[in-house]
């Protein structure tokens, strides 16, 4: 918290030098940030692993309800290692054409599990009479919908129409059996400009989950 703090009163101390809004984490990436992010992506070894788990809340299991196990914020600095890692026959040059021709975001993501409570498969009546047999249905695939997330800048709220979700599936000779999804909000990187980043969690069934990111010590 100090070091965010500290950073963050920096940054505001440089505003009236500075084009555009402050930010806790490193946006615009310079030349140097760049080549920096592609070099530690084109490592493909465990130091890569070790550096996004700086960016992760790994979060223990609910009593009821879905999984959210994970909730990462990846920065342009994560977004551009993590680019250049899934890269073959890559250049730093090429890397720094990439970055000038896109925009810098934030990407919020989330590994949603289902669990034994709340898993692939749904209990449903066969008829419509009162009286008719209780049959089963398959969970919707997008049931990651059901799911509120709220973002906030410090204590402002932020929100995007940049979120998607993707089915995860566990197959065996037998099928495949929905397991969970994986979400992801997008922001466009000057919408954090404070030194703490929270997001609030409100699964269909189960209690809220609250996380927050200290952005201070992210690139």
């Amino acid at each position: 918290m100090a070091l965010a703090r500290l950073r963050f009163l920096a940054c505001l101390l440089a505003i009236s030098l500075l084009p555009g809004p402050c930010s806790a984490f490193d946006t615009p990436l310079s030349d140097t940030a760049v080549r920096e992010a592609y070099f530690l992506g084109q490592r493909h070894d465990d130091s890569v692993a070790a550096f996004f788990e700086r960016y992760a809340r790994h979060l223990p299991p609910p009593s009821s309800g879905p999984y959210i196990s994970t909730v990462s914020f990846l920065t342009p600095f994560a977004l551009m290692v993590e680019h250049s890692s899934q890269q073959s026959n890559y250049s730093a040059q090429q890397a720094q054409l990439d970055h000038r021709s896109e925009q810098e975001a934030v990407s919020i993501r989330f590994e949603i599990l289902l669990t034994d409570n709340y898993g692939p498969f749904l209990s449903a009546p066969t008829g419509t009479r009162s009286n008719s047999p209780t049959g089963i249905r398959l969970r919707s695939s997008d049931f990651w919908r059901h799911i509120k997330f709220h973002f906030f800048d410090g204590q402002e709220e932020i929100t995007t129409d940049s979120i998607y979700g993707e089915p995860q599936y566990r197959c065996t000779e037998d099928g495949c059996n929905l397991i969970g999804a994986n979400v992801e909000a997008v922001f466009p990187a000057e919408a954090f400009t404070q030194p703490e980043a929270i997001i609030e969690i409100t699964p269909p069934e189960g209690d809220p989950l609250t996380v927050d990111f200290e952005l201070g010590s992210f690139r």
